[in-house]
């Protein structure tokens, strides 16, 4: 199965990206808009492992506290659309102790430099930057791991375990 550890985003910010979306659309961009329930900020991509159980053992050890997570501009990553997320510090620090309890249990995932975004249209093509980037915050109290699997030939992200701040 193909997992990534994320933060799933509130409905209230998904309802700001469809407004975004239908901007978008109406300004002629193209391409694969990402389905509303599979908005996330990715924390850790891990890739293909046969069994979950190490994952959540590893999640067990994270602690973090509630924090605030905001849209700030947006951008793009080859052909990829995405919102760029308020680099803070509760982000950052919740980043870095998801790859350190990853690396402590000694779980291969991406590396790369962390870049808190949501990916919104894939295959993009338009007039993006017509469109202003949407404005919403909410507060992070829980990190999911999510299961991607193809249903239909489409991407279906489904979350098999949570951890939430400890008191």
């Amino acid at each position: 199965m193909r997992l990534f550890i994320a933060i799933q985003l509130s409905d209230e910010m998904k309802k700001t990206v469809t407004g975004t979306m239908h901007e978008l659309k109406k300004a002629g961009v193209k391409g694969g808009y990402v389905p509303l329930q599979n908005l996330h900020v990715t924390l850790a991509f891990i890739g293909e492992m046969s069994d979950a159980a190490a994952v959540k053992t590893a999640m067990q050890t994270i602690d973090f506290k509630p924090f605030r997570m905001a849209f700030t501009d947006m951008g793009t990553f080859d052909n990829r659309l995405w919102i760029g997320i308020k680099g803070n510090q509760g982000l950052n620090k919740l980043a870095r102790h998801v790859g350190e309890a990853l690396d402590a249990a000694e779980i291969p995932y991406d590396h790369k430099k962390f870049t808190p975004h949501v990916t919104v249209v894939r295959k993009m093509g338009g007039p993006w930057k017509k469109v202003p980037a949407p404005k919403g915050e909410m507060m992070v109290k829980k990190v999911s791991l999510m299961k991607s699997e193809l249903k239909d030939g489409k991407r279906v992200y489904k979350e098999i375990y949570a951890i939430e701040p400890q008191a």
